[in-house]
């Protein structure tokens, strides 16, 4: 094995390692709950809305999970002012995790794809904006990870940040108002707050399995 490809594996290696030491860090060291995450939000005082926006754009860089952040803003704001901070932060935390995946990913971005990945790649390149907006109206699908995805398959910035804007709108509004309403300690807000929840979560969903078939019978 000659001195280049040994550097090559040492650097994934090396990378590989890294991704594992900021999970186990973000799983064991960072793990908090939402409650206690709203108090130490609200500690900051007027500076809070500021520092919560801050939190949710670094916050891909440590895999701390968007979902209990996102209650905790809820929890902390209320439904409304806690969904446009949301969505500025998870926004601005978006572009960032694609600048971060253009910037040490360039290898798997400049690589052509082949096979079954080769088209993903190609249909992500041409129709980006779409793709990107499917997958973020659906609040389960790991947010970090369609950043990433998008990067390397070499969507367009604008596209990609314009998609994600509108797309994480009902399910950021979803966690939030599921966050506000155990403020509220009414029983009836907090089943209202579920049963949105519910619906914003599983609609995207339906509409995404019914759009794979009728793709799959056009072919």
């Amino acid at each position: 094995m000659n001195s280049s490809v040994t550097l090559k594996v040492a650097k994934w290696l090396l990378a590989v390692f890294a991704v594992g030491l900021v999970i186990w860090l973000s799983r064991s060291v960072f793990e908090v709950d939402a409650n206690d995450l709203r108090i130490w939000i609200l500690s900051f005082g007027i500076w809070a809305p500021v520092m919560y926006i801050v939190i949710y754009t670094i916050r891909p860089l440590i895999f701390f999970p968007a979902s209990v952040l996102s209650i905790a803003g809820g929890l902390a704001f209320g439904a409304w002012l806690g969904t446009l901070y949301t969505i500025i932060g998870a926004t601005l935390g978006a572009m960032l995790s694609f600048y971060v995946a253009k910037t040490f990913g360039k290898s798997l971005i400049r690589k052509e794809w082949s096979g079954n990945a080769g088209k993903i790649q190609s249909q992500m390149e041409q129709n980006g904006f779409f793709y990107v907006l499917l997958f973020r109206f659906i609040p389960v699908i790991n947010f970090d990870l369609i950043s990433y995805a998008a990067a390397f398959a070499k969507v367009r910035f604008t596209s990609f940040a314009l998609a994600t804007l509108i797309g994480i709108i009902p399910g950021t509004f979803a966690y939030n108002f599921l966050g506000s309403s155990f403020v509220t300690g009414n029983p009836q807000i907090i089943l209202l707050a579920v049963g949105v929840f519910v619906v914003l979560t599983v609609v995207p969903i339906i509409i995404r399995n019914r759009w794979s078939k009728k793709q799959n019978l056009d072919k």
